[in-house]
């Protein structure tokens, strides 16, 4: 098999995106024909074909599912060169993604980036953060798309490692004139009896939400969903609903008696975050480091909340 060149790659996962060679030459600024010509050579060079042309475009083979993997990360690596080379020549020596989830983001992955890119030592070395759902966090690191992954340990992992970081505490954010803002705290099954605020379906806090509630044989009633827990906090002040988000999330960003907290009693309303990646191994030195400063951090945060003897 000769050397597979990047842009058959590039030209072959466009069309897999796309299920259609026109749409894919459009992205890739190529005419239909060329994009075909290309592909067939691809094909050969393989010696198997990897997309099945039909009436209305085309889908990949099984073969094809396989190379579309292999492109996926092939690409992504050669991506990342381009980009930390050009980073070299701005200055920055190391540069690594996190792939990150919505509530480690709103809670304290920022802070914990900005005081590892704060020490001398790592002044060189710059992070880019990707917000998405914690379904997409395994995927995207076993991709090579980012090589650190941070989200909720209750993701299947499959075959990639992981380190402890950090630990929340979901609970009920309710309005002070809210019947069940009287409580000191609660169980889920208490608050089926009102009207919630949601995040969309596919967020964890929805999905462990929806199963509790399955569990429980009781219905859960949305009176709005809405994108960020900033959001639900808005409707929870006017009074739509009462909202399940972490602590550590609306803590910060209480004012006066603008909301009453109620943590949950239920085991899973304790969440535990994890640092997933590859292979320790081939992390790059900087990517290595930034596990290393966050799984410190979070062990510190953790024994810190940790109440003391007597």
């Amino acid at each position: 098999m000769r050397d597979l060149d990047l842009v058959s790659l590039r030209l072959f996962v466009a069309a897999c995106d796309h299920r259609n060679l026109a749409r894919a030459g459009e992205q890739e600024n190529i005419g239909s024909s060329a994009i075909s010509k290309r592909l067939a050579q691809l094909e050969s060079a393989l010696n198997t074909p990897v997309l099945q042309r039909h009436r209305r475009g085309v889908i990949p083979t099984p073969a094809g599912e396989l190379l579309l993997e292999h492109a996926r990360a092939l690409l992504a690596g050669s991506d990342r060169l381009a980009r930390d080379m050009a980073a070299f020549g701005r200055g920055i020596k190391g540069q690594v993604r996190v792939f990150a989830t919505v509530s480690s983001i709103a809670e304290f992955l920022p802070d914990d980036i900005a005081s590892f890119m704060s020490a001398p030592e790592n002044a060189a070395i710059r992070v880019d953060i990707a917000e998405g759902l914690s379904s997409k966090m395994a995927q995207t690191v076993r991709e090579g798309l980012a090589p650190l992954g941070v989200g909720w340990d209750a993701v299947d992992l499959g075959e990639l490692q992981s380190r402890p970081y950090r630990s929340d505490h979901l609970a009920i954010v309710a309005h002070p004139a809210h019947p069940i803002a009287k409580l000191r705290q609660c169980a889920f099954v208490e608050t089926l009896q009102y009207e919630h605020v949601g995040l969309p379906a596919p967020t964890a806090v929805h999905t462990m939400l929806a199963r509790a509630a399955a569990i429980l044989g009781m219905p859960l009633n949305y009176r709005a969903v809405v994108s960020t827990f900033d959001a639900s906090l808005r409707c929870v002040r006017a009074g739509l609903g009462i909202a399940v988000v972490p602590r550590e999330v609306v803590e910060p960003a209480m004012r006066h008696d603008a909301f009453r907290v109620i943590p949950l009693t239920d085991a899973w309303a304790r969440r535990r975050f994890i640092i997933c990646y590859k292979d320790e191994a081939t992390l790059s030195p900087a990517a290595r480091m930034l596990l290393e400063h966050l799984e410190r951090t979070g062990r510190s945060a953790s024994e810190a909340a940790e109440p003391g003897p007597g």
